[in-house]
């Protein structure tokens, strides 16, 4: 019973929270995205498990952009050394993104989530990792909640 009322409070508190919801396909997601890198603040947290030289060089433009607005970019993703196909793509994307002015921290506890965080208030989330997505279907939501991202970054710790 206890942990029913917890989840419940937590419910409770993000609805009044959310002030917007939006879900996004795989063919929306970037124009939308790359609207919220554009008029970012303060920062930006990306946590993408997978990055690619191709998604690396379209996001880093726009990084170039924003890190001129002194916006603090940090990507987090997984160690290129457990990718078997995927290891140089990889190195070679991270380097791109740490070229534009990102901080990229590297991770070895396989991290599979795709989200991003803008200015402490955007959180996107779902199943496309939007550092190396190509050809499959996947589906983001995108919420303006203070408290859905604070707490997005307390399970990040």
């Amino acid at each position: 019973m206890m942990i029913v009322s917890r989840i419940m409070f937590r419910l409770r508190r993000n609805q009044t929270g959310l002030l917007n919801s939006q879900l996004f396909d795989e063919h929306s997601f970037y124009k939308a995205m790359s609207a919220d890198i554009k008029t970012a603040r303060q920062s930006i947290l990306i946590e993408s498990p997978f990055i690619t030289v191709r998604r690396s060089k379209e996001i880093s433009i726009l990084f170039r952009k924003v890190i001129k607005k002194d916006i603090d970019i940090v990507i987090h993703t997984r160690n290129p050394n457990y990718h078997d196909i995927n290891k140089i793509q990889a190195i070679q994307g991270i380097e791109l993104l740490k070229a534009s002015g990102a901080k990229v921290l590297v991770f070895d506890d396989m991290r599979h989530r795709k989200l991003a965080i803008i200015d402490d208030r955007i959180l996107w989330e779902g199943s496309l990792n939007m550092l190396s997505h190509s050809n499959s279907r996947e589906i983001m939501r995108r919420s303006v909640s203070e408290d859905m991202c604070k707490e997005m970054l307390q399970c990040l710790i």
